[in-house]
């Protein structure tokens, strides 16, 4: 057993500087979760980073807003910048659910405590901040920042918002992963660089005075975009930004994007090239305890770190695309993954916490079925402003072997303490249908398959089809739903022949654009056809920087500029998810008479049939993730019957 000292994380307050002998620091960390010391949470990863440049780091989580702004002044004024993240999640995804209705839980807070992290946590430090400080440079990132990078819809205030720039009044932005814009950063404020002639960093976004002049590159072109203001009066100005934004943020030589933002202009820098096998391990690599700060100790567990406590994270990016999904525009398109060395050191350090039972809880990542998978010929890459890999088919350059990855998991199974490992992120199950992927040997995904569902799952393996309804899957960029029924067709043919007796879950998706009642009512025919009672629900969420959000504000598709109807009012979702819970006595008559109105007798026969012999397939009893949408007001309102709101004292 390793005791651990008080300056094994970075320090959070003034004793625990003085802890390491510093005067002084260089740069101080605000953010919006509590400080977690491991390579899966962000605010960590950031000052991990920076103190491996030989920075003298703090980091302050969760700052106290409701009181005199004791915690914004209390570390002093860093000698280089301030650095500031929401955390994690976009905090109002952390704060409310799709209706809009406060949380009751925050995962990145001790106990699951609420009222801990402001709404719109970026933009409230960053203002205190610069008033407090005007004179020091403020860094904003992170998941928030990234995604608000440049006009943006804000599903919960229901406004087109400018750049988070403007909003927040910080100095620079980095958006998507900080470790290589942060290096340059750092490199030429310690040759004496000025922080405002930081002009020419990748990876970086910032605005100028109108008037001001912008440093030229030789090696980059330009592109202008339409300004904030004709966006706020035209959404089909809107949509038609976003292909470019989409496109650029994907490609491996991009252009810098040019926004006029009322008197200003917003340039946001091309990106880095995808990180490097070794630039990712030394990021995995440095000294991190994997453990929340001590200070947490009597105030309770700390739920995302529970979640992920046991998890090894084995790549980043994910080229699926999807039309709903944040992680390319954040993480990128292309995977940059870890060495399987880098990975075992991991194991071996988790395998030697004090509470490790010998059970890893996932060897993934955003989608845990594309490790080391990449362009064969890198020039077609190069070349490439596809936002997807994979659909509407998968890419003939794109290189789909599972073989490095079953590889993997036998070599983490071989550490003498490892009892088993489970995959807990999501599979791709499209990418194991060999009519889907022709690029990869049939074995060789059987192979895949058979070893996750024998040796990686506990009684169920999670899938997400989404959809049944093939224009709403082409809108989302996921394949046909006819490649589920062949994956569940292979599942059932290795479940039988290992007698291992799992079960399939599917997740689905309600109110997404180009989704109508009717498509819903399919939806519910196909999966109880299939034998299916479904659990994994959930409604769409428009959150910045999608596809699918773009179109739910604007009404418009921002490649094609044709008009794409959404569900938007409450009742019109509830509606659409009701469906889910065709089976549930209070909404049998509602489903019948919806579906007479539009003649479709056909359905009402599938889903509501005078006996129960669909059951004989047992489907698991049905748990709705949706809790926006419940299907019982009444329900929701007593639950939240004499709720109080914990605050901060």
């Amino acid at each position: 057993m390793r005791i651990r000292r008080l300056s094994d994380w970075l320090p959070t307050t003034k004793k625990e500087v003085k802890l390491r002998g510093w005067e002084e620091l260089d740069v101080i960390l605000f953010s919006g979760d509590a400080y977690v010391d491991h390579p899966s949470f962000g605010p960590a990863v950031i000052g991990r980073i920076l103190e491996s440049y030989g920075l003298r780091v703090a980091i302050v989580p969760q700052p106290s807003v409701n009181d005199n702004l004791q915690d914004f002044t209390k570390l002093g004024t860093p000698n280089l910048f301030f650095a500031v993240t929401g955390g994690c999640m976009d905090p109002m995804v952390s704060n409310y659910t799709a209706s809009k209705r406060k949380r009751d839980k925050d995962a990145y807070t001790p106990n699951g405590d609420i009222g801990f992290r402001p709404d719109y946590a970026t933009s409230v430090y960053s203002k205190i901040l610069k008033e407090k400080f005007p004179n020091t440079p403020v860094l904003i990132g992170g998941i928030e920042a990234s995604l608000r990078r440049v006009t943006h819809y804000d599903y919960w205030s229901d406004k087109l918002l400018p750049s988070i720039l403007e909003t927040s009044k910080a100095d620079m932005l980095v958006y998507g992963m900080g470790e290589q814009p942060l290096r340059e950063i750092v490199e030429l404020l310690q040759k004496g660089v000025p922080f405002s002639s930081l002009r020419t960093i990748k990876q970086t976004a910032f605005l100028v005075h109108e008037d001001e002049k912008t440093p030229k590159n030789k090696n980059w072109e330009d592109v202008k975009i339409a300004s904030h203001e004709d966006c706020l009066s035209d959404k089909k100005t809107f949509a038609s930004n976003f292909k470019i934004i989409e496109q650029e943020s994907n490609k491996l030589i991009a252009r810098r994007i040019f926004q006029k933002v009322g008197e200003k202009q917003l340039v946001i820098n091309p990106p880095f090239p995808t990180m490097t096998e070794k630039e990712i391990d030394a990021s995995f690599d440095l000294p991190y305890t994997r453990l929340p700060h001590p200070k947490y100790n009597k105030r309770g567990p700390i739920p995302a770190f529970e979640m992920i406590k046991f998890s090894i994270n084995i790549h980043r990016g994910c080229f699926g695309g999807c039309s709903f999904c944040t992680i390319s525009a954040h993480q990128g398109k292309f995977i940059a993954s870890r060495s399987q060395e880098s990975v075992l050191k991991e194991v071996d350090q988790v395998a030697q916490m004090d509470d490790f039972k010998g059970y890893l809880s996932d060897i993934g990542g955003p989608s845990a079925n594309m490790y080391k998978m990449k362009g064969k010929i890198q020039s077609i890459c190069d070349k490439c402003v596809a936002p997807s890999c994979i659909s509407p088919v998968i890419c003939s350059n794109l290189d789909t072997s599972h073989k490095p990855l079953t590889e993997l998991y036998k070599a983490v199974d071989k550490h003498p303490k490892v009892k088993k490992s489970f995959i807990g992120s999501g599979i791709r199950h499209d990418m194991l249908v060999p009519e889907f992927n022709k690029n990869a040997d049939p074995e060789e995904l059987d192979a895949y398959t058979e070893e996750v569902m024998t040796n990686h799952v506990s009684g169920r393996l999670k899938v997400a089809p989404e959809h049944t309804s093939d224009p709403v899957l082409k809108l989302m960029r996921k394949p046909s739903f006819k490649y589920f029924h062949k994956f569940k067709d292979r599942f059932d043919r290795i479940n039988k022949k290992g007698k291992l007796n799992l079960q399939l879950i599917p997740y689905f998706i309600s109110s997404h654009p180009a989704c109508e009642p009717e498509d819903m009512a399919n939806l519910a025919a196909e999966t109880k056809d299939m034998g299916f009672q479904l659990e994994q629900v959930q409604g769409f969420t428009p959150t910045p920087m999608t596809v699918a959000t773009v179109i739910y504000y604007s009404g418009y598709h921002p490649y094609t500029l044709k008009p794409v109807k959404t569900a938007k009012t409450r009742q019109e979702k509830l509606d659409q998810h009701k469906f889910f819970f065709w089976y549930k006595r209070e909404n049998k008559k509602w489903i019948k008479d919806t579906l007479s109105k539009v003649g479709r007798n056909d359905l009402i026969k599938k889903l509501l049939p005078q006996d129960n012999s669909w059951r004989k397939n047992k489907p698991e009893k049905a748990k709705n993730t949706f809790d926006d949408t419940v299907t019982s007001v009444k329900e929701s309102r007593r639950k939240n019957k004499g709720f109080k709101k914990k605050r901060r004292r």
